[in-house]
């Protein structure tokens, strides 16, 4: 039974195959917009025009997107009706994208909340400074 990279811990040499793939796939999702539309379709099942409205995008512009993520495997799609629904159907993927983006998300409310406290704590060091006087 061969065993995974994650059935081993993390540890060991890999394919060069396997890097490269994993290059191309963290590639398409240096895209902002392809980032985004992976990450709405880690909640569910959406359209393009659902997937335009949701990021400011045009028909056109997600449709191509789609595209390059349908064509390299991180996104499926099927006709419901008239209309093509597309969905993340890789439980890694969205594991992953939830992972990072959740992680830089979270850093960035850290920053904030430090980058607030420490303004309210300059305001009070230095009186009159945050009503302009000397100004």
């Amino acid at each position: 039974m061969a065993q995974t990279v994650a059935g081993a811990g993390g540890r060991g040499d890999l394919p060069p195959e396997v890097l490269q793939r994993a290059a191309a796939t963290f590639g398409l999702l240096a895209s902002t917009v392809r980032l985004q539309i992976v990450w709405i379709l880690a909640e569910g099942e959406a359209d393009v025009g659902s997937l335009a409205e949701r990021t400011g995008g045009t028909l056109q512009t997600i449709s191509q997107h789609l595209a390059k993520l349908k064509l390299a495997g991180l996104v499926q799609s099927r006709r419901e009706g008239r209309r093509q629904v597309y969905l993340v159907d890789d439980p890694g993927l969205v594991a992953v994208v939830r992972q990072m983006v959740g992680s830089l998300y979270d850093q960035q409310l850290y920053d904030q909340q430090r980058y607030d406290q420490r303004a309210e704590s300059d305001r009070r060091a230095v009186p009159g400074q945050a009503r302009g006087a000397g100004a």
